[in-house]
């Protein structure tokens, strides 16, 4: 849990970032989880009125970021941190065609994000996300 926790926070501090200096909205990677709960009509163009909409982002976010790490824990454990880090990486790959290429079908401001920022950042998830589990996991023996 502690590394989809870790996993999760990364993958947003890094969303943050790069959609801050490149799409020049940096609340955009809260904005993405919470339609899910809460629907299309807070993506982008409209507005981040209080604090409901990251709160809902937030907690969706590292909802699903540790559901994936068990996930990813469950398919690669014991395999070691190289295979932990790849193989999180390419559940990474598998998880941004998901997302953007399933999920946009019902979520319309996904399909903008299609392209290498989120391809990108879903593999640095992935692989933290492995890596990190492996790493704990071998603290506790």
């Amino acid at each position: 849990m502690l590394a989809g926790l870790l996993a999760g926070v990364i993958f947003l501090l890094l969303n943050v970032a790069l959609c801050h200096v490149l799409l020049a909205n940096p609340w955009l990677p809260v904005q993405l989880p919470a339609a899910l709960v809460l629907g299309a009509d807070i993506l982008p163009p409209a507005p981040i009125a209080g604090v409901g909409v990251p709160l809902v982002g937030f907690a969706v976010h590292l909802l699903l970021a540790t559901g994936f790490t068990c996930l990813i824990a469950f398919c690669l454990h014991r395999w070691g941190v190289l295979v932990g880090i790849l193989g999180g990486a390419v559940f990474g790959l598998c998880l941004y065609s998901i997302n953007y290429y399933f999920v946009a079908d019902f979520i319309a401001g996904f399909v903008a994000l299609r392209g290498w920022l989120m391809l990108a950042s879903h593999c640095v998830f992935g692989a933290a996300a492995g890596g990190l589990y492996e790493f704990l996991e071998r603290d506790h023996r």
